[in-house]
């Protein structure tokens, strides 16, 4: 039975939570100071602690590190209040598993708490084996138990297996990223939203001599121009208004492994200069403080834009862009791998297994042909959340059909294309088209041309379509119609 302590100080809400969770399986015991729940945890084994971030004798951020200290392998669930999620964002970042903003919602509570046991589980088994494995392609789902992971897709438990693709793209990505990481060049991953840049830079970590080392991660696109100096390189006590404790950054808490920036280029100006300054002298000063504090770390950054662009565009310091640039790594889109789907497929639909604590059915023939001809915008991230969903839909033991599919995915499969749609005229001209001199008839071959265009871009899916035009669907049906546009 697994054991969880709940702090808060609202008897209620610790009340509610007891007998909520002990109705479930678990054994549960409550606290509403963060003195005795870290007596309690000295004295007893607690697999996971729910724990409120404003406690009246200490703080979540404290109380964090104390469970920490005392049993590193404790899972720790922050709740909050809405006015404190940041809060708790950063909190996650420092070793909670995650945060439940308030008010709760038991559903959401319990499929948190089995998440994160399952994560837990994963975890310690990946410890007792081997630690890598590779996994044979094909549509059908494997029976033996493998906790693999996708190499371009997001990091499902943080463990260092993957799925390693069959397709030309992903062999050459694997290529380069066995060649890169045993140097210590830095590297820029260029790829589209989803498709995995941050397991691509766990991987070049993983294969590297800093591999024993800290792995970090920052999102510069979430970073405003205030946040960013101290996140990056820390900041003193007192140094600003709300800078209570001190801080360290993420360059001190990479030192001696890696620290990979994702979404760089959304960096300010100032900041994209203390970076250079950083990566030229190997030394960083936090916020508020005048002692360099020398640091020895790899840098990966990654981008949904190429950084070249981003420079032309004078986003981005040229000089900056050079230090970054001495190895590239493309990541291709879902869409240019559709050879491997069976492989992320199997390895996420075993991922949610683990979640939902239930056994998924085999993947309808009509499943398989959509994901084959869906054009997967969202790539390796939208599969995931597409399987998620299905597999919560099916009934356990039976077959996962179309119908558990999102409605883009069902409208694109039911959409013919450009080579079966014969009465699509693409010459890019109205059919009626009387006098060129006409305001009204280049406002209308204009519109004209901006719908076709967005319709070739999403496969003729007119859901997307009429989203990306800002209009409703029967909107676009009349201009359809109106433009002698036949689907």
């Amino acid at each position: 039975m697994r054991n969880i302590l709940i702090i808060d100080d609202e008897i209620n809400i610790c009340t509610l939570l007891s007998k909520f969770l002990s109705k479930h399986g678990f054994k549960v015991d409550t606290t509403m100071s963060g003195a005795t729940a870290l007596k309690m945890m000295k004295e007893k084994t607690f697999d996971l602690v729910l724990c409120d971030y404003r406690l009246k004798d200490t703080d979540g951020a404290q109380l964090l590190q104390d469970i920490r200290l005392i049993n590193p392998r404790t899972i720790v669930i922050i709740i909050t209040g809405y006015t404190d999620v940041r809060v708790a964002v950063d909190m996650v970042k420092n070793g909670a598993y995650d945060y439940l903003s308030k008010p709760l919602y038991p559903d959401e509570i319990l499929n948190l708490v089995h998440k994160a046991f399952a994560h837990m589980d994963a975890e310690r088994e990946r410890e007792s084996s081997m630690p890598m494995r590779s996994v044979s392609n094909g549509p059908e789902r494997s029976n033996s138990p493998q906790e693999t992971e996708d190499i371009g897709s997001e990091v499902l438990d943080k463990s260092h297996k993957y799925v390693y693709g069959e397709s030309a793209g992903a062999k050459e990505l694997l290529r380069q990223i066995k060649l890169v990481a045993p140097t210590d060049y830095s590297v820029i991953i260029f790829g589209e939203t989803g498709t995995g840049k941050e397991s691509v830079a766990h991987l070049i970590h993983h294969h590297s001599k800093r591999q024993s080392q800290p792995f970090v991660a920052l999102d510069c696109g979430s970073l405003s121009k205030e946040l960013a100096a101290s996140e990056l390189f820390g900041h003193e006590k007192g140094s600003f208004t709300g800078a209570i404790n001190t801080k360290i950054g993420a360059f001190e808490q990479a030192h001696g492994g890696t620290l990979f920036l994702d979404e760089v280029s959304n960096l300010s100006y100032d900041i994209q200069i203390a970076l250079l300054r950083v990566i030229q002298e190997k030394v960083i000063r936090r916020v508020g403080s005048l002692k360099e504090i020398p640091i020895d770390v790899r840098i990966i950054v990654a981008s949904n834009e190429k950084l070249s662009e981003s420079v032309q565009k004078g986003r981005f310091r040229e000089d900056l862009f050079h230090r970054f640039n001495e190895f590239t790594i493309y990541i291709p889109p879902l869409r240019e791998r559709v050879l491997d789907l069976p492989l992320f497929v199997n390895a996420f639909m075993r991922q949610v297994e683990r979640e939902l604590q239930k056994n998924c059915g085999k993947i309808d023939n009509d499943v398989w042909e959509c994901f084959n001809k869906y054009n997967w915008p969202g790539n390796i991230r939208e599969l995931k959340n597409v399987i998620r969903r299905a597999c919560l839909l099916t009934p356990e033991h039976e077959d996962i059909t179309l119908s558990t599919l999102p409605l883009e995915m069902k409208e694109s499969f039911s959409q013919p294309s450009y080579e079966e749609d014969h009465q699509v005229n693409m010459t890019g001209e109205l059919i009626s088209i009387t006098n060129e001199n006409d305001l009204k008839t280049v406002a209308l071959q204009a519109e004209y041309n901006k719908i076709i265009n967005v319709l070739k871009e999403v496969k003729y899916n007119k859901t997307k379509a009429a989203q990306l035009l800002n209009i409703d669907r029967k909107t676009l049906y009349n201009k359809l119609r109106l433009l002698n546009i036949n689907y």
